[in-house]
């Protein structure tokens, strides 16, 4: 039986475009089919924020407690497995298509390697086979200028929107420099569809992970106005901006330095001066750019169905993380909500025909992913992975005490240059983080430093927009949900070697 494995992970692609608010109004056609005839997890959330940090748990199965690669540019340690690594002992080579935002171990390096000068680096045990990264050196910038694009000198330039109609001055939904055939989305998709009309005969894992639509916020045409602005949703917001900041000191500081300056180009950085127009266009821009990559990802689908491969491949894709979207006057993912941290997950298993169409409501993590994909090819999940597999689900079975809650972790610090956060609240690097559990009921938010908490009643209020952390009636379920954060945190320490005993006989494993 063949065993081919396709995973595409979406950067910045918020649960909603698919399965919530704005999925009534983002067409997205390949990826809602494929829902219908695969198992569809609606609870599935990232354990960690941003890029780097989840990548570094989807692709080693732990939490970022203890991986340790917390924030872009912290290293991932070599020790730990990834997918890569483990499935290389199955006899695959892993295939990259883009990037995996790892950051390389010094310790196996000379300081002058110049992969410790880049923190997009490769997690260990992929072969790069298309090089397409955001912020260095990629393929793509090849492939425009052997088309005879002009590249601009400063690399960021390349994303600011051409003006139409003689402007001087670009308008937010204006087009891209490069056309929808030349996009970064297009040349992934055509290179990934080379590479892999060469293997056909063969067993892979192939991971295929598009950009966008993580900023900078500028789209080719016709994606560009694929969607009105009045067309979507309004954001989700409490009252005012004024209410948004008193519900907690973290989100009154996210406005005392400009932040998200990369949204798009000419953004100086203030979200909290933005009119509501340029959010409305920014949130069409961001559709039309979720629209581009589900046109790709049909492609690749079809290409599949017709080499008669589509039923020898299990199929996954999802998110690293979500984005704000000027949802409670934010962007970006770095937040405890619900719009930073649910992900989608859709996974159709060829062989699993009776897990086809169903939709999975319990809670579920991005480490669940790594540990997935080894079950499916008979290979036992390393012994350090923190994530569960998913297997049964796929089957259609519940597995037995499956998790109640989700946990994530969110570092806002940084080692050389203090953060807004640090500055506002005169906090360390290691004092600058928060953590999240979220149940059925509540989602507690832990900050550190000595800032007060977060406690949202999810039922009665699924926005998010009342804090009930200091109201005294609700003094029980804030000790209540400590204790489930302290409980998880002491289960899941690392315990890669703490379930191994030496004994006379040789190591034996738990």
């Amino acid at each position: 039986m063949k065993k081919k494995i396709l995973m595409i992970v979406i950067d910045q692609f918020r649960a909603d475009c698919l399965n919530g608010a704005l999925s009534g109004h983002i067409k997205l056609p390949h990826l809602q089919a494929l829902m219908r005839e695969s198992t569809c997890f609606n609870r599935h959330y990232t354990v960690t924020s941003p890029c780097g940090p989840s990548r570094a748990s989807l692709l080693t199965g732990l939490y970022a407690m203890n991986h340790r690669s917390i924030r872009n540019g912290n290293p991932l340690p070599r020790q730990h497995p990834t997918i890569a690594s483990e499935f290389r002992k199955a006899g695959y080579e892993p295939l990259l298509f883009g990037y995996t935002d790892v950051s390389a171990d010094p310790n196996f390096l000379h300081p002058n390697d110049p992969d410790l000068k880049n923190y997009e680096g490769l997690a260990p045990g992929f072969s790069e086979v298309v090089r397409l990264r955001s912020e260095s050196n990629s393929s793509w910038i090849g492939n425009l200028k052997t088309k005879g694009y002009e590249i601009p000198a400063a690399y960021w330039d390349l994303f600011k929107p051409v003006a139409a109609n003689g402007s001087t001055k670009p308008a937010i939904s204006d087009p891209a420099l490069y056309a929808a055939e030349d996009s970064d989305t297009a040349y992934l998709t055509n290179r990934t569809l080379e590479e892999l009309c060469a293997r056909e005969q063969q067993d892979w894992l192939s991971l295929v992970t598009y950009i966008r639509p993580h900023p900078p916020l500028v789209a080719p045409a016709p994606y560009n106005k694929a969607f009105a602005p009045s067309e979507l949703p309004a954001p989700v917001r409490p009252q005012s901006l004024e209410k948004h900041k008193e519900s907690h000191p973290y989100f009154a500081a996210n406005y005392t330095h400009p932040a998200n300056e990369g949204l798009y180009i000419g953004f100086d950085g203030r979200q909290d001066l933005m009119s509501d127009q340029d959010v409305a266009e920014l949130r069409a821009v961001y559709a039309g750019l979720a629209m581009e990559v589900d046109h790709h990802i049909g492609r690749i689908l079809n290409y599949l169905r017709d080499s008669g491969q589509y039923d020898d491949t299990l199929i996954v894709i999802t998110a690293d993380h979500g984005e704000m979207l000027g949802d409670h006057y934010m962007w970006g993912k770095e937040t405890p909500h619900e719009a930073s941290l649910h992900v989608p997950l859709i996974i159709r298993d060829p062989h699993n025909p009776q897990g086809h169409g169903i939709e999975v409501n319990h809670f579920t993590e991005t480490i669940d992913i790594t540990p997935t994909l080894l079950d499916w090819v008979g290979e036992e999940p390393n012994i350090s992975f923190n994530g569960k597999s998913l297997l049964p689900f796929l089957k259609g079975e519940t597995p037995q005490s499956w998790r109640s809650h989700i946990f994530a972790e969110v570092d806002f610090g940084d080692p050389l240059e203090p953060t807004r956060f640090q500055e506002a609240f005169g906090l360390s690097q290691f004092q600058s983080n928060f953590a999240v559990i979220r149940d059925d009921r509540f989602k507690y938010v832990h900050f550190n430093g000595g800032l007060p908490p977060l406690l949202f009643d999810m039922r009665a209020d699924p926005q998010e927009f009342n804090n009930l952390a200091a109201e005294p009636s609700h003094a029980g379920e804030l000790l209540h949900y400590a204790n489930v954060m302290l409980d998880h945190r002491m289960s899941f320490a690392h315990h890669a070697t703490s379930r191994m005993k030496i004994k006379e006989t040789g190591i034996q494993y738990a």
